[in-house]
């Protein structure tokens, strides 16, 4: 069994968006996988273009450029024109943070000193680009067990997981 230990920038980042989740219960198995609270299939249907908005990116410009990188494609992969000025259709942000989860039944667990593990969190979202109302909102919590500089294939992975949960739309993937 794994307990989280969760970051304030982490709380901030859910609050922001508005993916928190209710607390974890002692005992309780964290999920990780790609969740999707928000995922409206007639708005997205009528989308053709998308625009980054600025929100909290990695403080890690190679990262953020990797994630930026991967949810581009996947939106160009739905059928969706990237828009670098001029009004778009949608706006596309992105949170992630990182925190360490402790396998509770892992030997030196009562003494403080458990198995740790790194775990990722990234949260995608796109929001109308008039009313500014979430029309996708993916969230994957995954294990992290590559060095920094060889991120770039997990990024991927946990990207195109999420994207997997898009609703259809009929464009051709």
């Amino acid at each position: 069994m794994r307990m989280r230990v969760v970051s304030v920038s982490f709380i901030l980042t859910c609050a922001l968006l508005g993916a928190l989740e209710p607390a974890v219960v002692a005992g309780q198995q964290p999920t990780y996988a790609v969740t999707v609270p928000v995922a409206k299939a007639a708005e997205l249907a009528t989308a053709k273009t998308y625009a980054w908005t600025p929100s909290q990116p990695s403080p890690d410009k190679t990262i953020d450029s990797q994630i930026m990188a991967a949810v581009d494609r996947e939106l160009s992969a739905l059928g969706l024109t990237k828009m670098t000025a001029g009004k778009s259709d949608l706006l596309a942000t992105y949170a992630s943070v990182q925190r360490t989860d402790v396998d509770l039944k892992s030997e030196g667990a009562k003494s403080g000193r458990g198995r740790k593990y790194a775990v990722g969190t990234l949260v995608v979202e796109l929001r109308d680009a008039t009313t500014r109302q979430p029309l996708f909102r993916a969230r994957i919590d995954t294990p992290i067990d590559a060095a920094r500089d060889k991120l770039d294939p997990v990024i991927n992975a946990a990207v195109t997981a999420m994207f997997k949960k898009y609703p259809s739309t009929g464009a051709k993937r």
